[in-house]
């Protein structure tokens, strides 16, 4: 039997459905049903047009999970009349891609062409995307990847090349209720035939908890009808098939830094309410709170500084009073923090300075350090001048002498510039009072 006798084409051949989950017996069987999407679907959209055409090339589906990447990789097959053939890249290896290659460039010398449809292409290693490469260089096959991640970064850039990336986004949650509907009319397929009732409130419900994710809400509309009482699915049903919401995270994937650059993002521009709404979707996703309490410190530090030097005191106790209190006591610790941060003033002066100062050390020579600035613990070192012009503070009016302690070659040199907010105006302020004090100071220390 040849692969691709393994997966016939979708269609609404009903008792090929039965038993499958509502979701997948809801997929949308024309362009005309299909929901959502319409940046690159509507009329005259780049895809839509190349689909309608049935000039197909390779492709490469991003977007998050529900939101339609594999049902529209099969209605571009159906369209053009090509051969559909659906691969896991969590399932396959080399092997499987070899067999499938050779029943693909088969198929080509018979006139039919094959769409090869790679579910989750980032698992994929480079030697196996690699694979791929030459069958789409001969046309063997019509490749469309999907993928949840970036593939920018997860995608190898020869392959990249060779394909068109298109971005699916979020469904709204109009248009999940709008598939949710369908389902509750449609017979067969769907629950239609079933009758039941459902108000647009509980409808609307499910959209929202699903987050877009359209498998998710037909999902848990399936489940709210089998525990719907006397045909009504009421709102103890939807919350009993709900549980909890479950919203798109992956701690190692690019939402995860998506969602930690906008609290970042939030704290320094002083938006309280958007940073601690950020930290709740990221807690509630079930992030690591010491990852967050350590990234709140680092906040502290590059964008808070000597502008408020209690910032940094503040994230440290946060830090371990997580570690002590743990979920969910800690949680509270956390929000306060990011309250605390993003209404505190904010300075990168000291951040930018340590960068002014690795930025000099790396286009400068080593200077040695000034000899009045050694130590001179035996007689030789004294004879060779070590210490020698050395000025004590203590000693001095004011504490203050007017002694530099830069390489000769970098005399005047200013690396730290404080701002005129929080802390650092009083800092600003006395290092205008120490220029103004320096003086020529006494007794030199041996």
């Amino acid at each position: 039997m040849s692969l691709f006798d393994a997966a016939p084409l979708p269609g609404d051949r009903e008792r090929e459905l039965a038993g499958r989950p509502l979701a997948d017996r809801m997929r949308p069987q024309s362009l005309s049903e299909f929901v959502g999407q319409e940046h690159i679907l509507g009329p005259g959209k780049p895809l839509r047009a190349q689909i309608e055409s049935g000039h197909l090339t390779s492709l490469i589906l991003w977007g998050p999970p529900g939101s339609g990447k594999t049902t529209l990789a099969a209605l571009v097959a159906q369209q053009s009349r090509a051969d559909f053939i659906p691969f896991s890249a969590v399932l396959s290896g080399i092997k499987e891609i070899k067999a499938v290659m050779a029943d693909a460039e088969k198929a080509r010398r018979l006139g039919r062409r094959t769409v090869l449809f790679i579910d989750e292409i980032h698992r994929f290693n480079k030697a196996q995307q690699d694979a791929f490469l030459p069958y789409v260089e001969r046309g063997d096959v019509v490749l469309i990847g999907a993928t949840t991640e970036n593939p920018s970064f997860e995608v190898v850039s020869a392959l990249l090349s060779r394909t068109k990336v298109y971005t699916l986004r979020r469904l709204e949650s109009a248009e999940v209720v709008v598939l949710l509907e369908r389902a509750l009319e449609t017979p067969l397929r769907g629950l239609g035939h079933l009758g039941l009732k459902v108000s647009r409130e509980s409808l609307d419900e499910i959209a929202v908890a699903s987050d877009g994710d359209a498998r998710a809400a037909l999902n848990t509309l399936e489940i709210a009808a089998e525990l719907a009482q006397e045909g009504v699915i009421d709102r103890q049903a939807i919350a009993d098939a709900l549980q909890q919401k479950v919203l798109l995270y992956d701690k190692s994937g690019e939402e995860h830094f998506n969602l930690i650059s906008a609290l970042h993002k939030s704290v320094r521009s002083s938006d309280a309410d958007a940073a601690l709404y950020w930290l709740g979707r990221m807690m509630k996703a079930g992030e690591d709170r010491l990852y967050l309490a350590r990234r709140l410190v680092r906040m502290a530090i590059e964008d808070i500084g000597l502008a408020d030097p209690r910032a940094v005191e503040q994230a440290i106790a946060c830090m371990q009073t997580v570690h002590f209190l743990g979920i969910p006591e800690g949680d509270q610790a956390l929000a306060q923090l990011t309250i605390y941060l993003a209404l505190a003033p904010k300075s990168d002066a000291a951040y930018q300075a340590l960068n002014k100062v690795n930025a000099t050390i790396e286009t400068t020579v080593a200077a040695p350090v000034p000899l009045h600035l050694r130590n001179a613990p035996t007689r030789l070192m004294k004879q060779l001048g070590y210490s020698k012009g050395y000025k004590h503070a203590h000693q001095q009016p004011d504490a203050v002498t007017d002694m530099s302690c830069l390489p000769e070659t970098l005399e005047g040199t200013v690396f730290y510039e404080p701002t005129e907010r929080g802390f650092e105006q009083r800092l600003r302020e006395r290092l205008q009072w120490l220029s103004e004090r320096r003086v020529k100071s006494g007794p030199e220390q041996g």
